[in-house]
């Protein structure tokens, strides 16, 4: 059943003041205003809507383009329906108003409350958090950018070895694994290097659990010729790798931390009673239970598909994991494309889920084969068995039943 609201309240976020603009239900703008991003001023500019429409929060309709943040947990804890909306649209919407195109904050507050008068489908309603969701989200925020400054450390002391001793690189070609940083730490230069033993080496494999190396690839990859260089560059190396190496190792155990504090708290979902009934199984448990989806795959759908996955809502899911292809059709014309419009995290954790399924799965594996016998390409394929495991992954929700394998067993 569609809500009914008598206001409609637009709102252009801003990083330090916000744009208001009050509509009523026959699409009269009635007041607006400036508001500063600070507690007090927001509390105030609450009143002043509650006091010019004399109207419940209920009644009151919030539409704005981010869908988190500082305002819209305020907004939603005073019990405000709160829509958002892809900034792409309301582009177009803006046109409805200025066909050249003409653009300000008071006018996009404008738009936002009249186009949610008119065209809510256009915009989805902004669920209130759950505490260990959002907990999960920023932690899954936090190990990315943990892994984009491991990456871009690793590659800054890659180049570094570069410089001096490319044989080196044989043992680590990415120069990202711990035990890697701990023999450069002992011997960071090339002359110190070479003059390491066998017994010191063998004590950074043993105490790292290396195993697909032995002393002696290390001590020839050490020893191995290197190239002549400037008076001052094995000095200038070696201070670049002491101050690498610590903030390495700081990312590392920032990502990992991340990682753990992800586990307890799926497991805490895990453990949470259901809704409904003791005995049914709750989403996590269910998400988890198809074959590929392990923590980044649960952690990427949970906090980046949340509303979908509530709602069990197929098509949405779809959508937002990029496995929905565009169609373009006119005239005779008709093409088919690979849909770039979707989250970042989703499109790469459904990658991951698809190469893992057909590797665990063999329905998954027999489907894949199939597309691409077709002729599909490998990453058109994977998505294809994701969409797949979506349509199955929907009906497991509705259900609330496990994933059984012998119901798709291929002869």
């Amino acid at each position: 059943m569609t809500e009914h609201y008598d206001w409609f309240l637009g709102i252009d976020w801003g990083y330090d003041a916000h744009q208001l603009c009050l509509v009523d239900a026959a699409g009269q703008v009635h007041d607006t205003r400036r508001v500063e991003h600070d507690p007090a001023a927001v509390d105030s500019a609450i009143a002043w809507v509650l006091t010019r429409t004399a109207a419940a929060p209920s009644q009151i309709a919030v539409a704005i383009e981010q869908p988190r943040g500082a305002l819209v947990a305020t907004l939603l804890q005073r019990s405000f329906p709160v829509y958002a909306i892809n900034p792409k649209q309301l582009d177009r919407f803006r046109d409805r108003f200025s066909a050249a195109g003409a653009k300000d904050d008071a006018r996009d507050a404008h738009v936002l409350g009249d186009s949610l008068r008119t065209d809510r489908r256009a915009f989805h309603r902004v669920p209130v958090a759950d505490p260990v969701i959002l907990q999960l989200r920023e932690l899954a925020h936090a190990e990315a950018d943990c892994q984009r400054d491991l990456t871009r450390l690793t590659n800054q002391l890659r180049d570094q070895i570069y410089r001096i001793a490319p044989p080196v690189l044989r043992l680590c070609p990415a120069a990202d694994e711990p035990w890697f940083w701990t023999l450069l730490e002992q011997a960071p230069t090339l002359a110190e290097q070479q003059q390491l033993t066998r017994t010191q080496v063998l004590t950074v494999l043993r105490a790292h659990r290396i195993r697909r190396l032995t002393a002696a690839d290390l001590l020839a990859a050490l020893r191995a010729p290197a190239f002549a260089v400037a008076p001052g560059v094995h000095e200038a190396t070696r201070e670049a790798i002491s101050l690498l190496i610590p903030r390495l190792r700081v990312a590392d155990a920032q990502r990992k931390r991340c990682v753990v504090r992800q586990e307890a708290l799926l497991t805490e979902l895990r453990e949470r009673p259901a809704e409904a009934e003791p005995k049914e199984h709750c989403d996590v448990e269910i998400l988890e239970s198809l074959p590929g989806v392990g923590r980044m795959v649960s952690v990427a759908m949970l906090t980046q598909a949340t509303e979908p996955l509530a709602t069990r809502d197929y098509d949405r899911l779809r959508a937002h994991l990029g496995t929905a292809p565009i169609t373009k059709a006119s005239g005779k014309q008709r093409l088919v494309q690979m849909r770039t419009a979707c989250a970042a995290r989703l499109r790469d954790a459904a990658y991951h889920w698809g190469r893992v399924s057909i590797q665990k799965d063999a329905s998954a594996a027999a489907y894949y084969r199939r597309l691409r016998a077709r002729g599909q390409t490998h990453g058109r394929a994977l998505r294809s068995v994701v969409d797949r495991w979506l349509r199955i992954l929907v009906a497991m929700l509705r259900h609330r039943t496990l994933y059984d394998p012998k119901r798709f067993v291929t002869s």
